[in-house]
């Protein structure tokens, strides 16, 4: 499965550094802002299915049987098979609580668990409380969080880039003129472009039993926010 698309913080010096004192005697420093707020255009889901059985394979093959219900319900809604995975698959041994007849408690084995957690990413997000309503009744007993992203988060924070590049010059020619100067050269151009900030992530739920007939699980994608801010120093003229 590919690798979640998530933007990170992008650094970019576009000149030297440092300003030239010979070139820029007389210099103002402005910072230039850009943000803006989107719709995600994708939602990546994480499904779990636990199983227990007398024996590790028993519990490995009912935990297998659901996964692989999940994957076909996931392919069956048009998920590219590119955008289905397995995240992880476990098995561990089960105890359980037992009195003891002159008092106390001791833990003996009960079985294995077995567990397997598919992921998928959807990008039709009309369709996913549905989705997960009909995964819970395909045999999935766990929803280990959601998460929202853009596919193409670089090139959103390279528009707000050039966004806050064109604010920066804007503020700098307004503050010139208002000193009576004359807005010269560019010295020197700083980069920072932030990381897109997801809406709220759905936290980790675990449902302990299939509804006969599951409802749409009511799901609310938000907003991302993405800012970026740059901080340019321009030559000042008589």
């Amino acid at each position: 499965m590919k690798a979640p698309l998530l933007a990170g913080a992008v650094a970019l010096m576009a000149v030297p550094a440092v300003a030239d004192d010979a070139a820029c005697p007389s210099r103002i420093t402005v910072v230039g802002r850009a943000a803006t707020a989107q719709a995600p255009d994708f939602a990546e889901i994480a499904v779990g299915i636990e199983a227990k059985g007398a024996s590790a394979s028993a519990a490995l093959d009912a935990a297998s049987k659901a996964a692989a219900s999940v994957s076909t319900l996931a392919r069956e809604a048009n998920v590219p098979a590119a955008d289905i995975g397995t995240a992880a698959v476990t098995l561990r041994p089960a105890t359980r609580t037992v009195a003891r007849p002159g008092g106390g408690m001791t833990e003996e084995p009960d079985g294995y668990v077995a567990s397997n957690a598919v992921r998928l990413r959807l990008g039709d997000m009309t369709r996913l409380g549905d989705l997960l309503a009909r995964m819970v009744q395909g045999g999935a007993n766990r929803i280990d969080g959601i998460t929202f992203g853009l596919r193409d988060p670089d090139g959103v924070t390279a528009k707000l880039q050039v966004e806050a590049t064109r604010d920066a010059r804007a503020k700098a020619a307004a503050l010139a003129e208002a000193a009576g100067a004359k807005l010269g050269r560019l010295c020197t151009l700083s980069v920072l472009g932030a990381e897109p900030t997801p809406p709220y992530p759905m936290g980790m739920r675990a449902l302990t039993a299939a509804a006969p007939k599951a409802r749409p699980v009511p799901v609310e994608a938000g907003a991302i926010e993405s800012a970026a801010s740059v901080t340019a120093v321009y030559a000042l003229e008589p």
